[in-house]
């Protein structure tokens, strides 16, 4: 008899479970409150223009690649990727670098740079290619155990773990700008985290992009989470937007279905949570259930930032790379702001997308859809939104407007969207707006993260950035893969003990 599995969210992470365990037979069920799917990849349409709503970097799409195998699809028949060429241009107060990921164009631009830095590029990328091979199994498989620790896998990569090191200070081995050390750093924000702070096993981000590059998909990289409902429904698999589920429901600690919002009890074998984590936790739940993470548990967990989001419409094409970031002056105190004494920045940190110098799909012929994020505190700093986001949207449109690519920019708007940490938490139902879930400290990994198989709960279980192994798109694959598998797993042993 197949088994009816029911996944609550319609994000990447229940999309790529959902697909593995519909390719293997399953029945599976998804339920989204929103009328879309994606969940943060999903895109947002204004008018005649298109957004990513979160996600706007593609890497690791061998990843992509095998999961669409894994289901026997061709992920080429889905999506239709672009290699961006250069990866992005940073911009710091008084010189801007253009990165690539052809080695003697990257060497080239580092020459004119910062000099003393360019054998430190090598060094650098010698060095994490080990550690990324090293740690790569750690991140492919589950970790719910203290003996997890003990396994071949684990204590092969503990060497390259960078433990008591931050991402700041496995830099600090191999640049002597500070610039250049924050062009190799600043990925750490995609976990939300201060490079200051984020373990150093995370210096594998920046090698990630400059290994194995970044992709754009024509429509954006919500086109990611279309696909891959598409591969579902192709599959037998049902996905009904507009449909929250508002209770897991449990008998003795088991989990026998879920209750919609309506009212209705859908029942399942299985069921896995793709919600954001924090509210999950929170509200899906009767109380009594869960335990551990209880409302003032997770107060006490560390989480992420936020971002502050302005989505423009415009009726010029402006001539800047795909991706830019400008870097605040004093960029320590930009990340401290954001991440330790939780005030607004009045100097911020801001990336641009401006994805319609590659993709012509996106905008009118001539215009630009482009997507600008500020990274600030999450809400547990209190910040009165309703009153600053105003402010907070003419600061960042101000800092634009000083760069020769963005000048003028506010004459040119056609439509806008402005979507602040209050947004985030009441309208997308993300955690206290914290955008990039919990914290990536070593106290919240491997086994000390949600584990994947839900210890909670029998027969329910996790996937997505709050679980293992992390957050970010191919982390969040990973988590649906890791996931899947344990889930396959099983009923195969059921099936041997019964027969």
């Amino acid at each position: 008899m197949s088994k009816h599995i029911v996944i609550v969210g319609a994000g990447p992470g229940g999309l790529a479970c959902g697909m593995q365990l519909a390719a293997a037979g399953m029945k599976v069920s998804i339920y989204e409150k929103q009328p879309y799917v994606g969940g943060r990849n999903a895109s947002l349409t204004i008018g005649d223009y298109t957004f990513d709503l979160g996600p706007t970097f593609l890497s690791m799409p061998s990843i992509v690649k095998e999961l669409f195998q894994a289901a026997d699809k061709r992920m080429e028949d889905y999506l239709w990727l672009i290699e961006l060429d250069p990866l992005y241009r940073l911009v710091f107060q008084d010189e801007s670098i253009v990165m690539y990921r052809d080695k003697q164009k990257m060497k080239a631009a580092m020459q004119a740079f910062s000099p003393r830095d360019v054998n430190g590029y090598e060094e650098f990328m010698n060095a994490v290619r080990k550690k990324w091979y090293a740690l790569l199994p750690v991140l492919q498989n589950k970790h719910d155990s203290f003996l997890d620790y003990g396994r071949f896998r684990f204590l092969k990569a503990l060497p390259h773990l960078s433990i008591g090191k931050s991402v700041h200070d496995v830099l600090s081995d191999y640049f002597h700008d500070e610039r250049v050390k924050t062009a190799f750093s600043f990925q750490s924000k995609y976990l939300g985290m201060s490079p200051w702070e984020c373990p150093g096993a995370f210096s594998i981000l920046s090698f990630m992009e400059h290994e194995f590059g970044i992709f754009h998909p024509v429509g954006g990289v919500n086109q990611l989470s279309k696909a891959m409902a598409t591969v579902i429904e192709d599959l037998g698999g049902h996905i009904y937007t507009g449909c929250g589920v508002q209770t897991v429901k449990t008998e003795n600690g088991v989990a026998k279905g879920v209750v919609l919002e309506d009212g209705t009890f859908i029942g399942a074998d299985d069921v896995v949570i793709n919600a954001d984590f924090g509210h999950a936790m929170e509200s899906l739940f009767e109380p009594g259930v869960v335990k551990k993470y209880t409302p003032k548990a997770l107060e006490k967990k560390k989480w992420s930032c936020s971002t502050f989001m302005i989505y423009l419409g415009l009726d010029k094409l402006f001539p800047s790379e795909h991706h830019t970031i400008l870097f605040a002056k004093d960029y320590k105190k930009n990340v401290e702001e954001i991440t330790k004494t939780y005030v607004l920045s009045e100097e911020p940190s801001i990336y641009i997308q401006n994805p319609s110098v590659t993709d012509s799909t996106l905008a009118p012929d001539g215009h630009s859809a482009m997507y600008i994020l500020a990274p600030v505190p999450n809400n547990i700093s209190d910040i009165d939104w309703e009153n600053e986001a105003p402010r907070y949207r003419d600061l960042v449109l101000d800092e634009l407007e000083k760069q020769e690519a963005f000048t003028g920019i506010r004459e040119h708007i056609v439509v806008e969207k402005v979507l602040s940490p209050l947004d985030w938490e009441q309208k997308h139902y993300v955690y206290k707006g914290a955008t990039f879930n919990l914290g990536h400290q070593l106290s919240q990994m491997m086994f000390f993260r949600p584990h994947n198989r839900f210890e909670e709960v029998q027969h329910v279980w996790l996937t997505g950035g709050g679980t293992h192994p992390g957050s970010g798109l191919p982390t969040i694959l990973e988590s649906a893969r890791i996931t899947a598998k344990a889930i396959r797993s099983q009923y195969k042993k059921e099936m041997v003990g019964a027969s």
